[in-house]
């Protein structure tokens, strides 16, 4: 623990200096550093919080141990030696949870996210359960009392989403939902069966942080936008005005295009929001490359081809291949009960880190 302490205590110091800095005229002066050691002071607060908690029953202990060795009468050593045996547990549990806080913080997990869901293989039924993952999804964002908001969208005659983009927006959205990148499969008899066989076919899942100004600086040099008329649904307005986006950027060949929306401009501003998450997605993967174990540590690659999880329905079962679990209770899963397979992912990920670190 020794070593972890010193950790901690270099945290306090940090988290005593950034208090100092956001106080000084100058630095409150300077929105963006003011706004950037605000959030660095807040990210320390809980483990400061804790640490002092730590301190604090650590002291009591060592009062209660020298009370104990003062040979008191009878009751009052069993009250001492309850007491003692209190502080204990609680000192083991924050030892454990503060570990867990002093582990890599990964820089997106209070961020915001646009979800990408694809129907792929399986045709008519891939696109099916691509709306049945969304609905998922959105059920879940609800218990988490995140807002939604559908960015782009491409419906099939059949009632389901060849793709479909959306905004999800509160705490902690990204921490939660980046696990979910991958391949989900689904083996069910389609409604068009007639014969009841059981048919397997997938949808894949892309979770991008929302790109800040901050962490993506997209020079509009780099950018080629084209507007041409929409096509589909909207009526004469959206065939008769040039209202639809596409952008591309050039350095990573990303392309964007948004119909969505009756006027350009909303278009624009929505297509300009995906294109930073893409692009920032695309060189945050590219990042990651170069450290393979440190991906190798993490719960899957985060590759998109990757099959992460089946849903099962003549068994109402589904499984997370990457850390094999399996619930037997799909119809809750579907209806956005996600917190146990969330949970389990996130606590897989922080006991691979850990013993990462054990290792270094």
């Amino acid at each position: 623990m020794d070593e972890i302490f010193e950790k901690l205590q270099a945290v306090v110091d940090r988290y005593d200096e950034l208090n100092e800095l956001i106080s000084d005229p100058e630095v409150i002066a300077d929105t963006k550093r003011f706004m950037e050691l605000s959030k660095e002071e807040g990210s320390l607060r809980d483990i400061v919080g804790e640490f002092n908690k730590y301190k604090k029953i650590t002291s009591q202990l060592d009062e209660d141990k020298e009370m104990l060795a003062e040979k008191l009468d009878e009751d009052m050593n069993e009250m001492i030696k309850s007491e003692i045996s209190d502080l204990e547990t609680q000192k083991e549990a924050l030892e454990e949870k503060m570990k867990i806080m002093l582990l890599p913080k990964d820089p997106n997990d209070d961020k915001n996210i646009i979800m990408e869901i694809h129907g792929a293989a399986g045709g008519d039924e891939g696109s099916l359960f691509a709306a049945d993952l969304y609905d998922m999804y959105i059920r879940y964002a609800e218990k988490q009392g995140w807002k939604t908001s559908i960015i782009d969208e491409s419906a099939t005659e059949v009632g389901g989403f060849k793709e479909i983009a959306i905004m999800i927006q509160g705490e902690k959205v990204y921490s939660k939902l980046k696990f979910e990148n991958g391949a989900h499969r689904v083996q069910r008899v389609p409604s068009t069966e007639s014969a009841g066989r059981i048919h397997t076919s997938t949808a894949t899942v892309g979770v991008m942080p929302e790109a800040e100004d901050v962490d993506i600086d997209i020079d509009p040099k780099d950018i080629k936008t084209d507007v041409y008329r929409a096509s589909g649904a909207g009526g004469q307005h959206v065939n008769k005005t040039s209202s639809a986006v596409r952008m591309t950027h050039s350095p990573t060949g990303i392309v964007v295009a948004m119909q969505d929306e009756r006027s350009q401009q909303q278009n624009r501003a929505k297509a300009m929001q995906v294109l930073k998450a893409r692009v920032f997605d695309y060189y945050q993967q590219q990042e990651e490359d170069k450290y393979d174990s440190e991906r190798k540590a993490a719960v899957g690659t985060g590759d998109r081809s990757e099959r992460i999880r089946t849903y099962n329905y003549p068994q109402n079962r589904v499984t997370d291949h990457r850390i094999g679990l399996t619930l037997n209770k799909l119809d809750k899963v579907m209806n956005g009960d996600l917190d146990e397979i969330i949970d389990a992912l996130i606590v897989s990920d922080q006991a691979k880190k850990l013993e990462q670190l054990k290792n270094e």
